[in-house]
């Protein structure tokens, strides 16, 4: 993302909080995540996390953070699957203090899940949650960030686009914690015939993955 992306995203969202929200979480992800590939990124047995463990990667890399290289945790490894790929829920089960568990997922967590989610919180694991209000599953989470899908301007896949890029910035340029895309001066935000905020901020987002624009 190139400095004018940067601020277009800041005018944006500026008003809206949603800055601070995922810069505070992303903050407490970095602070927490110590151990190299310590990061565990699990979804529910109908989504995985292929989205947020991609961002994650690319910014561990880019950053100089190998504490925040996930490890992707699949339900169902098909046989064969990279090593990297082939990772099963079982993995959970040997969670501990040193490691840090991040539960991303649009729909509700299921009780294996959330069985699996508390013992590894007994066992000394930080639980961070990404979700659409998953009550079960945040009350289990040390921290947890949701994304309700017709309040909020921002996509459940474009929130994850801002965390990871928090945890980039503040890992190349602010510092543990903090992140350069905080509240600055801004102008209003203009939405006339280019249609809401929530359209805006998906187009911009499209511009930076790449997608192609209708």
């Amino acid at each position: 993302m190139d400095s004018a992306q940067v601020e277009a995203l800041r005018a944006l969202l500026a008003p809206s909080g949603w800055l601070e929200r995922t810069r505070h979480f992303a903050g407490a992800l970095h602070r927490r995540a110590r151990t190299p590939h310590g990061l565990l990124v699990v979804g529910t047995p109908v989504h995985e996390p292929w989205h947020m463990t991609a961002h994650l990667a690319d910014e561990s890399r880019l950053a100089g953070l190998p504490e925040l290289a996930p490890t992707l945790v699949r339900w169902n490894p098909p046989p064969g699957a990279p090593r990297h790929l082939s990772i099963g829920i079982d993995r959970i089960e040997q969670a501990g203090a040193k490691e840090t568990l991040l539960v991303v997922g649009p729909d509700p967590a299921p009780a294996s899940l959330l069985e699996r989610v508390a013992d590894a919180r007994k066992a000394g694991t930080a639980i961070f949650a990404l979700d659409q209000g998953d009550q079960e599953l945040e009350s289990l989470a040390h921290e947890s960030l949701a994304i309700r899908p017709a309040q909020d301007p921002v996509s459940f896949d474009g929130a994850q686009h801002l965390i990871s890029l928090a945890i980039g910035e503040s890992g190349r340029w602010a510092g543990p914690g903090r992140c350069d895309l905080g509240p600055r001066a801004a102008e209003p935000v203009r939405t006339g015939t280019r249609g809401s905020l929530r359209g805006q901020l998906a187009r911009l987002l499209d511009a930076v993955s790449g997608a192609q624009q209708p």
